[in-house]
């Protein structure tokens, strides 16, 4: 197992008293929890937080930090290390058995002190009376393309979600003690499928409750129920503009230049659209109160964006006009990339 040097992680100095250690560690933990951090950057900042929680079980305790600085006095972060013979040990499986789940703790933690969060538990972890009887609220969140979104429907999902801590209650800490289970994030992660209508009027951060579908009760208790939260993704299509909408639409050059009406998808249903005369590529359409459901009510406004496109399969004919109308053309296609004329 790897040495865990809790002085460092917490950033003070081994001699530090208890009211340093405390003001560092809550530093720390404000600055490293996960929720307040991007959900990209959550994965690293809970491992932060669980190191930094641990560092702060141990030092806080008298009888955990004498052990500690007896064995680790002349070890660095992350060498391997094995407690000396004769010390009580406990087994990551005993550990994991005793509190449950996988442990919010370290292999290093588990071995060298659990014999002593035994102690300070009374044996093994038990479930917070909050949870005793009505199962605890389970959060999810679903990442959902806009395109999919619009099209609506009943759809199965495998999502993840956040239960709260049956050991402490979500609070993170039993009594003086960082919760051994959780170990201080008062939750733990895990994966749930749902079938899932999705409702006419989402929009990026709807949450729906699912009522009885969060935690099992205890002895019988009513189950918990699980808020589901709708972020919406960009895909190939459809983008988010604020609170309005903007989706790519293909025309055809005739199409463009004589104009025409076609039909599109709209968070409203299908629309058809005119596409005036001599339409430019990159041409934004607004479609005012056709977008998605708005935080402050109403509709947003929903715009297309013309795109230039050619059908699939063009007809002998089709092909010959397109090549003489490149042959007699005078001016040649600017912008994006383009630095000059074709080669």
């Amino acid at each position: 197992m790897k040495f865990q040097d809790y002085y460092s992680l917490l950033g003070v100095a081994r001699d530090a008293d208890d009211d340093t250690i405390k003001k560092a560690y809550r530093k720390l933990a404000m600055e490293s929890h996960p929720d307040r951090h991007p959900e990209g950057e959550r994965d690293a900042a809970e491992a932060r937080f669980k190191q930094i929680s641990e560092a702060y079980e141990v030092l806080k305790d008298p009888d955990k930090r004498a052990r500690y600085d007896k064995f680790g006095e002349n070890w660095e972060h992350g060498q391997d290390f094995a407690p000396p013979p004769g010390s009580e040990q406990m087994s990551r499986e005993e550990f994991e058995r005793a509190f449950g789940g996988a442990g919010g703790f370290s292999d290093f933690f588990s071995q060298m002190f659990g014999d002593q969060v035994q102690r300070d538990f009374g044996g093994r972890g038990r479930r917070h009376p909050r949870y005793r009887h009505r199962g605890g609220d389970v959060r999810a969140a679903l990442h959902l393309s806009i395109g999919d979104a619009i099209h609506g429907g009943s759809r199965d999902f495998v999502v993840p979600a956040t239960v709260p801590c049956e050991a402490c209650g979500g609070v993170g800490f039993l009594g003086d003690h960082v919760c051994p289970t959780c170990a201080g994030l008062g939750y733990a992660r895990v994966e749930k499928t749902v079938s899932l209508k999705i409702p006419d009027d989402v929009r990026d951060g709807t949450t729906l409750r699912l009522r009885g579908l969060g935690e099992p009760g205890d002895a019988g208790g009513e189950p918990g129920d699980l808020f589901v939260t709708i972020h919406l993704d960009a895909d190939d299509v459809y983008r988010l503009r604020g609170e309005d909408v903007e989706a790519d639409v293909p025309v055809a050059p005739w199409e463009a230049i004589t104009g025409s009406k076609v039909s599109v998808r709209a968070p409203t249903g299908e629309v058809v659209v005119t596409i005036p005369p001599d339409t430019a590529e990159g041409t934004r359409l607004r479609l005012g109160g056709q977008g998605l459901t708005m935080s402050r009510g109403g509709r947003g406004d929903f715009y297309i964006v013309v795109r230039l496109a050619l059908p699939r399969t063009l007809t002998p004919e089709q092909r010959e006009l397109i090549q003489k109308l490149g042959e007699s053309s005078g001016a040649g296609v600017e912008g994006g990339a383009r630095t000059g004329g074709a080669r």
